[in-house]
């Protein structure tokens, strides 16, 4: 996939990535503010999660429960500044649990991502739109 969107189609563009993924483990690439947590809320959306969808920039690690009572966990690793920080939050349980992740800065802890990843490349277009490719 490689399209670009507006706001107007975010639901459209979470749609196909959440049918497109060939497994949960989903990275999201781009620069600040390009949209990363705004596609990942509206993709949170379409899995029916319940609760308050956020950044965990913080926390490193949201776990989000959906309708069906499984977990969605949501990444942002862009305070990480060495992958040992990611190993002692426990992160190689999460990755195996085969629940979603979807995971913010992930070159930040590259060597521990399993290989079969979906990378989402994201881009701000010089007309405001977006341009979203999955790899």
């Amino acid at each position: 996939m490689n399209k670009n969107y507006s706001l107007e189609s975010l639901s459209e563009i979470a749609s196909e990535i959440i049918t497109s993924a060939k497994n949960k483990t989903v990275l999201f690439y781009g620069e600040m503010g390009v949209g990363k947590t705004t596609l990942i809320k509206e993709i949170c959306k379409q899995l029916e999660v319940i609760d308050t969808v956020s950044s965990p920039t913080f926390s490193l690690v949201n776990e989000y429960k959906t309708l069906k009572e499984t977990s969605i966990f949501h990444f942002d690793f862009y305070r990480i500044t060495k992958e040992e920080e990611a190993l002692d939050m426990g992160i190689e349980e999460y990755l195996y649990d085969n629940s979603w992740c979807l995971i913010e800065w992930p070159q930040n802890v590259e060597n521990l991502l399993p290989l079969e990843s979906v990378q989402i490349h994201l881009s701000i277009l010089d007309n405001g739109k977006r341009n979203v490719q999955l790899k």
